[in-house]
């Protein structure tokens, strides 16, 4: 399981406060095919909401440290029935910044049509 500083988590919940969860997991529980869409949705966005309907919060407790060692995810947060998940995006497979453009230059001709 990563491992969060608490300055590093307070950005996290900071950053995951505007999202809504992208995954759901219903009273069947967290079964293989869900653990699979929620290592989808971190490969591609790193910090994911998940929705959980069972009232039972220690199971909620558990279904987030069973999410976290299974994906080597980092917990965030869990509040309510909501719990929030991080997954930095390998080195590798990060697209590099674009390079900044550098302004047209002016010639001639579009100076007289100014």
């Amino acid at each position: 399981m990563l491992e969060l500083s608490p300055a590093q988590r307070r950005d996290l919940r900071a950053r995951a406060h505007v999202l809504q969860p992208v995954v759901i997991i219903s009273d069947a529980g967290l079964s293989e095919n869900v653990l699979k869409e929620i290592a989808a949705s971190l490969a591609s966005h790193e910090l994911i909401k998940v929705r959980v309907f069972s009232d039972d919060r220690e199971q909620r407790a558990g279904m987030l440290a069973e999410i976290c060692s299974a994906l080597d995810a980092a917990p965030v947060q869990h509040i309510g029935k909501i719990l929030v998940v991080y997954k930095p995006k390998p080195e590798e497979t990060a697209t590099p910044p674009r390079p900044a453009r550098k302004p047209a230059r002016r010639t001639k001709r579009s100076y007289q049509n100014d």
